[in-house]
């Protein structure tokens, strides 16, 4: 049995493998950079940059964005669901449902937090 696995484990390497001596080949063979000064700025229409371009972005956009990729997970189960509808019965229907009243409580308790609001 561990024999049928030997071709996975070459192909992980070799995938694993590429990326890496390419990169290192690509070192040694590409020019050394000479640029700096302006042309290491960040460009804004010939317009001379008024801050630094690294910004600080406020920790409700990652929960947010967070919140939305947990609950965005819904429409992978969803669809299966949907095609197979008539094969799954009543089990299927009180499965997803049960699922879905999963979700609405977790909507719920995220809104009662008050992660929801952007003021």
């Amino acid at each position: 049995m561990p024999a049928q696995y030997i071709p996975v484990f070459l192909f992980a390497i070799l995938a694993a493998a590429f990326p890496a001596v390419t990169l290192i080949v690509f070192k040694f063979i590409r020019p050394d950079s000479t640029s700096g000064g302006a042309k290491l700025e960040p460009y804004e229409c010939g317009i001379p940059a008024e801050n630094d371009a690294r910004g600080r972005y406020s920790v409700r956009f990652y929960i947010i964005a967070m919140l939305f990729v947990i609950f965005d997970v819904e429409t992978v189960f969803l669809f299966p669901w949907a095609v197979q509808y008539a094969k799954l019965g009543v089990y299927g229907l009180v499965s997803m449902m049960l699922f879905l009243g999963i979700l609405i409580v977790g909507y719920i308790w995220v809104f009662k937090k008050g992660a929801l609001e952007w003021v």
